[in-house]
């Protein structure tokens, strides 16, 4: 009996250690057994499993030995885990490290943490990554690279908090508090007792990265791709700071101005080149952007930081807006990116669109998602938070596709063309993967019957209507007042645009209420019921 007891705390004990660990024992406990000079010359074609490295110890200057194994993570790519070890005065150390490029975007994920099961969610955080718990307000700064799951993180940062607690306590209580105050939650945390909470991960070199689920929903799970700076590509060894942009007095960048009202900061837009003289040169301002007509204007690459040139064109959708295409292209490193922006003045309400795809030539209707839009449809289980693809102006058939391929890169390997995911994906996730790819794939064929929700709310999202200006009885639309969370996150509260009586700037405040004092409620339009038909 006792022997038993001491097996099943064995195996808790052996449950609760990181993934990182487990990874860690098995590199430790491969051995690469010696050979003569013959074998190992008929061998040295073969991929050798862990290199082992004479290295010099940091804790006792004595040669310790060093382990590296290369090795591949399901929905993500190739990482090398390094292990460190001592025989001299038993000092260990572990670390991972990205096998594969610098990505051309950094990519920052968001997760809810709301069930126990989240907690074992998979996190790679390269030694360029930044992870705070957003809920208490604890950031883990770029730093050590780490193979871990959620619990692992909160176990983590809990243990380096709590490091020197009864000291401090005896020394300086009420830093000793302070930290206690932060330590209680934590231990709920880890003991799966404190949910909800957000954890980010902002990794600026994209090589980082949250396991996602095919349950997520309501935008509990989040990625979003942002163009680096300057300053992070320099910090990434990909080029120098460039002189524009050392620090002036104030403490800011030359390209940089400082906005009076917020204290944030704004980057100055680029110039178009003329060929005027240069005390005579024309700015963006003084150039007519007409319609039709191709721009050029010079920029850094966001993937390498050579020149590049970004091309701007203005197009106009037929009864809907004027909107800028641009697309940035790097001659040096072959980068492409391309995005869609509306232009026009921001209008008082939101907007929701519904599009019912009823039959394949739905699929072909011109849509645009603006970066602000919250894309839905229930049928498929697909959601699609503001700001994860940014913008695009496509088709329906184009756009499912984009998620599709998006979404499959992110769980599976861009090489595995079988869907496998590997060996440390369990079956029933492989299987509700499979299930999830399979409706969306019967989606772009037009095998079933859907309706895609557009919620938009600055109203820059646009469907296509075959017969305007007549009303299309596949498409209706809903317009909404925006709340005052949403138009703080949209910056529309911090915007001053009206000459007050003064002369100074003030807020331009739409107008929400009629000639009779009353709130103006948001317009609705007339609800469509679409008709049983047989296709």
């Amino acid at each position: 009996m006792a022997e038993s007891d001491d097996i099943d705390r064995a195996d808790v004990r052996e449950s609760r250690e990181s993934p990182f660990a487990t990874l860690q024992k098995r590199v430790a406990g491969l051995k690469i057994q010696e050979s003569d000079n013959t074998s190992h010359e008929e061998e040295d074609d073969e991929p050798q499993v862990v290199d082992r490295i004479e290295s010099l110890c940091i804790n006792c200057e004595d040669n310790g030995e060093t382990r590296l194994f290369l090795t591949k993570i399901p929905y993500f790519r190739e990482i090398i885990i390094m292990s460190f070890s001592c025989d001299h005065c038993g000092f260990e150390n572990t670390d991972i490290q990205s096998a594969g490029q610098i990505q051309e975007r950094g990519a920052k994920y968001t997760l809810n943490v709301t069930h126990v099961d989240d907690m074992e969610r998979q996190i790679v955080k390269s030694d360029n990554a930044i992870l705070r718990l957003e809920t208490l307000d604890i950031e883990v700064p770029a730093g050590r690279g780490r193979l871990t799951n959620i619990e692992g993180v909160v176990c983590d940062i809990l243990k380096d908090l709590e490091a020197g607690q009864r000291q401090r306590k005896k020394e300086d209580p009420d830093l000793w508090q302070k930290i206690d105050d932060l330590v209680q939650p934590l231990l709920t945390m880890a003991l799966n007792r404190n949910f909800p909470f957000t954890i980010t991960l902002d990794d600026s070199s994209g090589n980082s990265w949250i396991e996602p689920s095919s349950a997520d929903k309501d935008g509990k799970y989040q990625k979003s791709e942002y163009p680096r700076t300057p300053e992070q590509n320099a910090a990434l060894g990909l080029g120098e700071v460039p002189s524009s942009t050392q620090e002036n007095g104030n403490g800011h960048t030359d390209s940089e101005s400082v906005l009076p009202s917020t204290g944030l900061t704004a980057h100055v837009v680029p110039q178009i080149p003329t060929t005027s003289t240069p005390t005579d040169q024309d700015t963006l301002e003084d150039v007519d952007i007409l319609e039709g007509h191709s721009y050029s204007l010079p920029t850094p690459c966001p993937g390498c930081t050579k020149p590049a040139h970004l091309n701007l064109q203005l197009v106009n959708i037929p009864f809907f807006k004027q909107v800028v295409i641009s697309a940035v292209m790097c001659t040096e490193c072959n980068y492409r990116s391309s995005d869609v922006k509306t232009g026009g003045e921001i209008p008082r309400l939101g907007k929701k669109i519904y599009l019912d795809v009823r039959e394949p030539v739905d699929l072909h209707r011109d849509i645009l998602k603006s970066e602000t839009c919250y894309l839905k449809i229930d049928e498929i289980d697909v959601e699609v938070a503001p700001g994860t693809m940014g913008g695009r102006f496509t088709t329906v058939e184009g756009l499912l596709t984009q998620i599709r391929d998006d979404t499959k890169g992110t769980v599976f390997d861009m090489d595995d063309e079988e869907g496998s995911g590997g060996d440390s994906m369990t079956e029933p996730k492989r299987q509700a993967w499979t299930r999830f790819f399979d409706k969306i794939d019967q989606a772009i064929k037009g095998e079933l019957q859907y309706t895609i929700l557009l919620e938009d709310p600055l109203a820059n999202s646009y469907v296509q209507n075959p017969w305007a200006p007549e009303p299309d009885p596949r498409l209706r639309e809903e317009e909404y007042e925006r709340s005052e969370e949403v138009e703080d996150d949209l910056g529309l509260s911090d915007m001053k645009t009206k000459m007050g009586e003064g002369g100074e700037y003030v807020r331009e405040t739409f107008e929400k209420e009629d000639g009779k004092g009353k709130a103006k409620a948001a317009e609705v339009l007339p609800q469509y019921e679409p008709p049983d038909e047989e296709l």
